[in-house]
């Protein structure tokens, strides 16, 4: 009953605060994507982009700090700062969503797609606190917003194809706008076979199919009120994992809301959204299409999270406030049956993730107080209360058998802290952050049951009396502006403590047939991470343009050793010519050699790489119809490499020819 009163009072709190969050959103290109990326599905505005029919995973790519670990050819796990999934808040629109595979192989990104967003907003480490606790940052993918401009009745139709693994997507959507009803119905098709690597290398279990449909409907109730409501359902199967020993045959998320938004730019309260929602996933491991395995197993997963958020803006003379008071209940659940190859041994069955039950409820503030016209201070603060309980009375016994003392619940206070101090002028700007931030143990690391990581070859075993993960950081960007030149550069710095990571117990023995051993989640007294990009662009002429980036990151645990998944020396060249119906841009893409990789994590060295890429655009208008025709040439040269990234040294794709046809139709 304390539960859903914490909840209950939380609406009830939330009646008497009001926020707003100052956020920019600036013009982007394909090397320089700092905070907002404009997916441009709908509107079809950026046709700058590569492919209109992108997946998530490659628009998230565009950042200069995301970088995308790959299992497959599907469902990567974004990672910002150096840091993986579990030190991020990933949320789809503001809502808490959290995976049911305990391999990773259903990052949130991979429960939507383009037809669904309208942007993607990254920020960095504390920044990124506004919708939950983080240490690397937060990505939210922002859903349309709603509308009742009168346009009536259109529709687009999307299509696609890519040679390299016969990469099929097609798409539909229809929408009626009135001046207070609107309806949105979309659906979207995506299916590929096994891609080739670079000399026509055919890389096995690469294939996969989805489908992804929404519904977004809204009522305007009064001329400041508008109610919203959301489907989104999302069906993958057939999903090859070339990294992993386990293909996917379901991986299913159905993800609903209603929310109630006001605004009134003529009042100090500017806005105030309120959100219901509930989400489900299921997600099923298998390793029936693998030829040769020791021994056949299932591995279901699943994941239910009920949640709410109210966030309300304001304004008053030189404040800019935002406040967002957010819960939810979560419950997730994962098990494995493994059947022995003789037919008369029992099967054996054990709870990975002990059907774990987490509560949380947490307010954040922001205020973005203008000292000046160009100068700007900003302060944000959340806190929060996070509790996790063992459900499954058999799973809490398994983990006690290490941990004797251990409870069936454990409670964490976290909070998280920053400031920046910015200033804008005509001819730079510059902005300076700190922050402190912490995190709770994910559920894998805190109560995971013999989970096995084939990037290491080990089972991992959580702990629940796992300290909070915390982080002190520092940043810096600037930008200097002087004709047809814009250079900048961003750094950032980051001193992690209690920093989580498994380490080897050599007492335990492992439950995977050929294993080497079993890690236990244990916290090192601190790492830190480094990271420093350059970007810069230089405008030839009005068609013609050049753009480039420069990356150096760095990892270091206080063991002395290399933190895995750190990004080496990396570098993107691009020439474009734009004029108003076409655009071309040829990129050089490549990253050096990873010398400092992190043997004792599992690591080995990656070659240095460089690959070609071309593409493509027009736009063709007829009457008051729209259509966007993007093609080109990825891996042009059909280079046979692998990124740091790359799980197990899977090869990325070789040369691929693409061509994404849309029409808008008024």
């Amino acid at each position: 009953m304390k539960k859903y009163m914490i909840f209950g009072l939380g609406f009830l709190f939330s009646a008497l605060t009001f926020a707003q969050e100052l956020e920019a959103t600036v013009e982007k290109d394909t090397t320089q994507l700092d905070e907002v990326i404009l997916i441009g599905q709908r509107k079809l505005s950026n046709y700058r982009q590569e492919k209109t029919l992108s997946s998530i995973d490659e628009y998230l790519e565009k950042s200069n700090k995301v970088t995308m670990i790959k299992r497959g050819n599907y469902a990567w796990e974004p990672s910002l700062n150096n840091m993986d999934s579990q030190r991020l808040v990933v949320t789809i629109d503001g809502m808490q969503i959290f995976g049911a595979c305990t391999d990773k192989m259903d990052p949130i990104t991979s429960y939507v797609d383009v037809s669904n967003l309208e942007q993607v907003s990254i920020d960095s480490g504390q920044e990124g606190t506004e919708n939950g606790h983080c240490v690397g940052g937060g990505i939210n993918l922002q859903m349309p917003q709603s509308k009742f401009n009168g346009s009536g009745l259109k529709s687009s139709v999307d299509l696609g194809y890519e040679t390299n693994g016969n990469y099929k997507i097609a798409g539909l959507e229809l929408e009626y706008v009135g001046n207070k009803f609107y309806v949105n119905a979309d659906g979207i098709f995506r299916k590929s076979d096994n891609y080739d690597a670079g000399g026509n290398k055919e890389v096995l279990y690469s294939q996969f199919q989805k489908y992804n449909v929404s519904l977004q409907g809204g009522y305007k109730l009064a001329e400041n009120h508008v109610l919203d409501a959301n489907v989104i359902y999302d069906k993958a199967t057939d999903v090859g994992y070339p990294a992993l020993p386990m293909d996917v045959s379901l991986a299913e998320a159905l993800i609903t809301s209603l929310t109630h938004t006001y605004k009134n730019d003529s009042t100090t309260i500017k806005s105030w959204e309120s959100k219901l929602y509930y989400n489900t996933i299921t997600h099923i491991m298998d390793d029936s299409k693998r030829p040769d395995v020791p021994i056949r197993m299932d591995m279901p997963g699943w994941s239910d999270t009920y949640g709410f958020y109210t966030k309300a803006t304001l304004k008053e003379n030189k404040h800019n406030i935002l406040l967002n008071l957010n819960g939810f209940y979560n419950r997730s659940l994962a098990e494995m049956t493994m059947y022995p190859n003789d037919p008369n041994q029992p099967a054996m069955f054990m709870y990975t993730w002990p059907d774990i039950r987490t509560l949380y409820t947490g307010i954040y503030a922001k205020d973005a107080f203008a000292l000046s016209q160009d100068k700007t201070v900003s302060a944000s603060a959340r806190v929060g209360y996070h509790q996790n309980t063992v459900a499954e009375e058999v799973g809490l016994e398994s983990l006690q058998i290490f941990y004797p003392d251990m409870d069936d619940s454990k409670s964490r206070f976290l909070m998280s802290l920053s400031a920046d101090y910015k200033v804008k002028k005509d001819s730079y700007d510059a902005t300076f952050g700190l922050g402190y931030g912490e995190r709770a143990p994910s559920v894998s690391e805190g109560y995971g049951f013999f989970l096995f990581n084939s990037f290491d070859n080990f089972d991992y075993i959580g702990d629940p009396n796992l300290n909070n993960e915390k982080a002190l950081e520092a940043n810096l960007a600037a930008n200097y502006y002087a004709n047809q030149l814009k250079i900048g550069f961003e750094t950032s710095y980051f001193y992690l403590t209690d920093y989580i990571i498994g380490e080897v117990d050599p007492s335990l023995s492992a439950m995977t047939i050929g294993a080497n051993g079993v890690k236990v989640y244990q916290a090192l007294s601190h790492a830190s991470i480094f990271d420093f990009y350059v970007n810069a662009t230089y405008n030839i002429s009005e068609a013609f343009s050049l753009n480039g980036t420069l990356g150096y990151n760095y990892g270091k645990g206080s063991n002395d050793e290399n933190l895995p998944f750190i990004k080496p020396f990396s570098y993107l060249a691009e020439i474009n010519y734009t004029r108003n119906f076409f655009n071309a841009a040829l990129q050089l893409d490549g990253n050096g050699n990873q010398t400092n990789y992190s043997s004792y994590y599992g690591e080995n060295e990656t070659a240095a790489f460089a690959i070609l890429n071309l593409n493509l655009g027009n736009v063709f208008y007829i009457k008051s119809n729209k259509m966007v025709l993007k093609y080109g040439v990825e891996n042009i040269l059909d280079t046979n490499y692998s990124t740091y990234s790359d799980w197990n040294n899977i090869p990325r794709q070789g040369r691929n020819f693409y061509m994404n046809v849309s029409f808008v139709i008024n």
